[in-house]
C-alpha cells in the first residue's frame, strides 16, 4: 500500500513539474519574446518601422551584393530552372530597340516561379541590372525575409494596397539610372489560372521615369509551381517578349495600362496560335481576354484545362519503321 501511495505521489509530482516547466515557455509565446520587441509605452512616439515599405534596399545594389546575386543566379537559379522548366524564350530580338537602356518588364503572374524564370530568360544586358517589384506586405514582413529578398532576387518593396512616396520614388530613381524592373501589374498571383485586371502602377512608373514598358507573357509556371505548392514539378514553360511600348503624349495612366494588358493578352494568344492569327485578332479587337470567362469558379477552372495540358512536356511514342 505504501508503494502504491509513493507511486501516486511521484506521478503527481511529475505532472506538476511538467506544468511548471511549461509556464516560462507559455509566457514567452504569449508575449512573443524575444521574437518581438516590447510594446511602446503610452505617450511615447513609436520608432518608425524599418521593414515593409520602409525597408532600404540600396545596399543590395552595391558591387558585393550584386556579385553574390549574379553568382547565385548562374549557379543556383539557372540549373534549377533548366532542370524543372523546359523554358522556351520567344522573340528576344524584339528587345533590340532598347539598346542597353533600362525597361519595365510587365508580365502576367501565375506563380512564385515567374520571377526566377523571367530572370533566367532575360538577356544579359538587362539581367545584370535588374530589380524586382516585391510586395511589401509579403516579402518584406521581417528583417530576415527582407534581406533575403533584396539579396538573392534584387527585390524592392512596393505597396499593393496604398500609395507610398518612398516605394514609388526608389523604382523611379533606379529606372532613370538605366536599371530594369520586373513588375506584375495584376498585383498578385492568379487564383484559378486566369488573370485579373491590370493595376496602373507600371503605367505611372513609365510616365514618371520615361522608361519603356516591355509586355511579357509567361505560360506554364502555373503547372511548374502552382499557388500553395512549395516545390516545383517539371513542366514546359514559354516566355514571350513583346515590342517595347512608350508612354505617349495622349496617354493617361488608364489608357496606357489598357495598352499593356492588351499587349500581354496578344502575346498569350500568340503562344496558343501563331503570330499571324494573333495579330489579325488584335487588329479586329477580338483577342481572347486574360481574365477568362465570366462564370462560376468551377467553370473557370475547367476552362483552363487545355492551357495546363499544353504547358506540359509532350512525349510522342516512337512508331515502328515502315519496311
Amino acid at each position: 500500500m505504501a508503494d502504491l501511495n509513493q507511486t501516486k505521489a511521484i506521478r503527481h509530482l511529475w505532472r506538476n513539474s511538467r506544468k511548471l516547466s511549461s509556464l516560462p515557455r507559455q509566457a514567452m509565446a504569449k508575449s512573443q519574446f524575444p521574437l518581438r520587441s516590447a510594446p511602446t509605452p503610452h505617450g511615447v512616439a513609436a520608432a518608425p518601422s524599418d521593414i515593409g515599405g520602409n525597408y532600404d534596399t540600396e545596399w543590395a545594389r552595391e558591387p558585393g551584393p550584386r556579385l553574390v546575386r549574379r553568382a547565385f543566379l548562374n549557379m543556383v537559379w539557372q540549373p534549377i530552372t533548366d532542370f524543372y522548366a523546359s523554358t522556351e524564350v520567344r522573340n528576344a530580338d524584339r528587345l533590340k530597340p532598347l539598346g542597353k537602356g533600362g525597361a519595365i518588364f510587365a508580365a502576367n503572374h501565375n506563380s512564385h516561379a515567374d520571377t526566377v524564370v523571367l530572370m533566367t530568360a532575360l538577356p544579359k544586358p538587362w539581367r545584370n541590372k535588374l530589380f524586382i517589384a516585391g510586395a511589401a506586405d509579403y516579402f518584406f514582413t521581417t528583417k530576415i525575409t527582407s534581406r533575403l529578398s533584396a539579396l538573392f532576387v534584387g527585390a524592392v518593396p512596393i505597396e499593393r494596397t496604398s500609395v507610398s512616396r518612398k516605394t514609388i520614388a526608389e523604382p523611379i530613381k533606379l529606372l532613370k539610372r538605366d536599371w530594369s524592373m520586373v513588375i506584375y501589374p495584376e498585383g498578385g498571383r492568379s487564383v484559378d489560372g486566369w488573370g485579373s485586371d491590370f493595376k496602373p502602377g507600371a503605367a505611372f512608373l513609365a510616365k514618371q521615369s520615361g522608361a519603356p514598358v516591355v509586355p511579357v507573357h509567361i505560360d506554364g509556371t502555373g503547372s511548374l509551381m502552382p499557388k500553395a505548392q512549395n516545390w516545383p514539378t517539371r513542366a514546359k514553360v514559354t516566355v514571350n517578349f513583346g515590342s517595347p511600348l512608350d508612354f505617349g503624349e495622349n496617354d493617361t495612366n488608364t489608357s496606357f495600362t489598357q495598352r499593356i494588358e492588351a499587349a500581354v493578352a496578344a502575346l498569350a494568344d500568340e503562344n496558343q496560335t501563331d503570330w499571324f492569327v494573333a495579330r489579325r485578332r488584335a487588329h479586329a479587337g477580338i483577342t481572347p481576354s486574360l481574365r477568362g470567362p465570366d462564370a462560376a469558379p468551377w467553370r473557370r477552372k475547367w476552362a483552363t484545362t487545355n492551357n495546363r495540358n499544353s504547358s506540359k512536356p509532350q512525349f510522342r511514342r516512337k512508331k515502328w519503321p515502315f519496311i
